[in-house]
């Protein structure tokens, strides 16, 4: 391509750690034509244009390392990958997916650049590189570009696509602890960790939260009679099926009273300080319109709180305010509602916002509300008077440090009664900082899949870290998230090797996922024959709640075209450096290149796992640096240099001496095989596995800590598994 245009070759979505970073990613190939010759700092008024559609590109710090080093950039002269990347990641940032990672390489030819960009969701990836390649162009061709209706589009692809804030929250802070995440629908469902030690949470509920918590929860009579029977105060009612009924339930329990539906949420149907028989007879048939049946109780005074409560303890606690307008004379209900409460940035019609906006015809007791004021949203109200549009529904004001035990410890005692391991707990008091016997409080309500914005978004006072909250919960200081995860790679000599390694993770007890070439097996079951190293199928290891442990093969290309499909693994082994050769369709020319290919399986490995190495292999053995945890080698001779050097500094390595399998702690030595025993010459002999691949395998399992007599046995056995074939 000559002319002075950006065109996209490729894209793909790295799903999982590769060799940009451990984080999925968005790599388009893109082929910049004439603009090679033309850097940022030669094209007329470019800089100027760019930083006028995105002044926030002053925000980020690129290489320089500061604030404006991009822009400093731009100054001295940059490329329109590079360009590309950041207007992307700054479109994706002002969506509402915050994301900071980025690069722009050359992929070896002239003009073509690899520009890759942190996702969090493809599709908005996707769409957010095609706007960032369209905008660069309306700049160099100075032209205009929609910018504002870009990001609006953007940003409905975040709300519509990505998981809600709320689980969000949940999830980044699992990550914060090292909890892995996989998302399981394209919903709020997500998995945090593998296999068998894998938990589940669908926004704010868990796998911990009971389907007759719930039900009970719904039902909010027989929530309250529950609570009753424990001692926890609750207001006086009853369940009512017509207006005559509901005004006759008024008067036996003294008004004022409120209406609510038995079943609803999200405040729906509610209707406050009731006093007379038209307004108790009205709020019937708003409660039953969003429920199944209709509860009258006894009024509260006091205001409005929600108390979260995760694993029994207060994490949270927020105190409501009215929604109100003040007249000036001029404008009517309805303008005003919208100038003097929807304008609230705290407001919107998303997930994301922890208000909702107000129109009338959606919020019936808002509408009720202001008759009993004597208007309508047609009404011009007289300056200065005040209106109060809707009393519940607005969580606003974070009061957790006011909360007095006495009134923490009665909020989770009722999520306690009701079954609940997450609750929102409603409750009216004049006073939270005050016991609830002594003012006549009293809890209201009990919620299963609590609203958690309001916390992480009051309007007054700290938000408060509901997702360490529940990821603490479900997870436990001493609690173990992750299942032991093997990764292997090397250049087609690794299918064995992985097969050895979930047999002595077998003879161990542990139910092993294996993902190879062969296909992929759960114990010595196969489940497919084919596509074991796909990423998807491979990913179905760690979403089964069976697996106790996983073993993975994977390939150069797997890494350069999908990622690994786990995010960390305790041990990473690395056979031989992987050949460039079949490579090339993905700009891999040379031999040279492939060291940082294989350094991926090396740059998982946990801080408190191992990176297994072929110490024969110089490239290889090179990769012990990029190791975040212990290394060990191993090489058919104890006198191989690398693994000697590591041996006499005290690391651990695997060895043939004589014909025997040595594992050797420093000085300290195991005899582990003979090969020429005659139980197992017959092993060797046809070559079911190599000798290095005996090595590997054996160096992985005493990596997990498989013991000694496990290590022999299962190297003899071997062969005589259908986990084999």
């Amino acid at each position: 391509m000559s002319a002075k245009d950006i065109q996209f070759l490729r894209m793909t979505h790295l799903r999982g750690p590769n060799i940009w970073t451990y984080r999925p990613v968005m790599e388009a190939w893109i082929d910049i034509g004439a603009l090679e010759d033309c850097p940022s700092n030669t094209l007329p008024g470019f800089n100027q244009r760019l930083q006028a559609f995105l002044p926030g590109l002053v925000e980020h710090r690129c290489s320089v390392g500061e604030r404006g080093g991009f822009l400093k950039r731009l100054e001295e002269g940059t490329w329109p990958g590079h360009i590309m990347e950041h207007v992307a990641l700054e479109l994706q940032n002002r969506a509402g997916m915050q994301t900071g990672f980025g690069k722009a390489r050359e992929a070896g030819v002239r003009g073509i650049y690899k520009v890759v960009i942190r996702t969090r969701h493809e599709a908005v990836s996707r769409a957010a590189l095609q706007a960032a390649r369209d905008l660069v162009m309306a700049a160099i061709e100075d032209r205009d570009y929609p910018v504002a209706q870009t990001i609006a589009d953007l940003t409905q692809m975040v709300d519509s696509l990505c998981i809600g804030p709320s689980t969000a929250c949940i999830v980044n802070a699992a990550a914060e602890r090292g909890i892995p995440a996989i998302r399981l629908n394209d919903g709020n469902l997500v998995q945090l960790g593998y296999g068998a030690n894998q938990r589940r949470i669908w926004t704010a509920e868990t796998d911990q939260t009971s389907a007759i918590a719930e039900g009970i929860s719904k039902d909010k009579d027989l929530t309250k009679s529950l609570l009753t029977n424990c001692g926890v105060p609750v207001p006086e009612g009853r369940n009512v099926a017509s207006p005559q009924e509901a005004w006759s339930a008024a008067l036996d329990i003294g008004l004022p009273v409120c209406i609510k539906p038995v079943d609803g949420n999200h405040a729906r149907g509610v209707s406050l300080e009731l006093y007379t028989q038209a307004e108790v007879e009205a709020a019937f048939h708003l409660a039953e319109a969003e429920g199944s049946e209709v509860l009258v109780e006894r009024h509260i005074l006091g205001d409005e709180h929600r108390l979260l409560v995760v694993g029994g303890k207060v994490v949270a606690a927020n105190k409501g305010e009215a929604a109100c307008i003040v007249g000036d004379g001029v404008h009517t209900v309805q303008f005003l509602i919208e100038s003097q409460i929807n304008s609230d940035p705290r407001r919107g019609e998303e997930e994301d916002f922890p208000l909702d906006t107000i129109r009338l015809h959606e919020h019936p007791t808002a509408v009720m509300e202001l008759k009993r004021q004597g208007l309508t949203g047609e009404c011009v109200p007289v300056m200065g008077r005040k209106v109060v549009v809707m009393r519940t529904g607005n969580m606003a004001v974070d009061v957790t440090d006011l909360v007095h035990p006495d009134v923490a410890e009665l909020a989770a005692l009722a999520a306690r009664i009701v079954g609940l391991d997450i609750a929102g707990v409603d409750l009216v008091a004049e006073d939270i900082s005050k016991p609830m016997k002594a003012q006549g409080a009293a809890i209201v309500e009990v919620n299963a899949g609590p609203g958690l914005l309001m916390h992480l978004k009051p309007a007054f006072g700290p938000a408060r870290p509901v997702g360490e909250a529940i990821a603490k919960h479900l997870f436990a200081d001493d609690g173990k998230a992750r299942i032991p995860v093997v990764g292997l790679l090397g250049h087609a000599d690794t299918t064995g090797t992985s097969h050895l390694i979930g047999w002595l993770l077998h003879l161990q007890g542990l139910r092993t996922g294996l993902s190879s070439a062969k296909g992929l097996f759960v114990g010595q079951r196969c489940l497919q024959a084919q596509g074991g190293i796909d990423w998807d199928n491979a990913q179905r290891l760690l979403i089964n709640r069976a697996v106790q442990a996983a073993v993975f093969e994977t390939t150069a290309r797997q890494v350069l075209t999908e990622g690994l499909p786990y995010d960390r693994c305790q041990v990473g082994v690395v056979t031989s450096m992987p050949k460039a050769e079949g490579l090339q369709d993905l700009y891999i020319q040379s031999d040279e290149q492939m060291p940082n290919v294989a350094r991926t399986q090396v740059d998982v490995v946990l801080s408190d796992g191992v990176a297994v190495l072929n110490a024969q292999d110089d490239a290889v053995a090179a990769l012990a640096e990029y190791c975040d945890g212990e290394v060990m080698f191993y090489a058919s001779s104890e006198d191989n240099f690398h693994l000697a050097k590591h041996r006499s500094e005290g690391g651990r390595v695997v060895f043939w001496r004589a014909g025997h399998l040595i594992l050797a702690h420093g000085m300290q030595e195991v005899d582990v095989l003979n090969r020429k025993l005659p139980a197992i010459d017959k092993f060797f002999r046809d070559q079911i596995l190599r000798c290095n691949e005996v090595l590997a395998a054996a160096a992985a399992a005493w990596a997990l800590g498989v013991p000694v007599d496990l290590i022999r046995a299962g190297t003899k056995s071997f062969g005589q598994s259908p986990a084999s074939h």
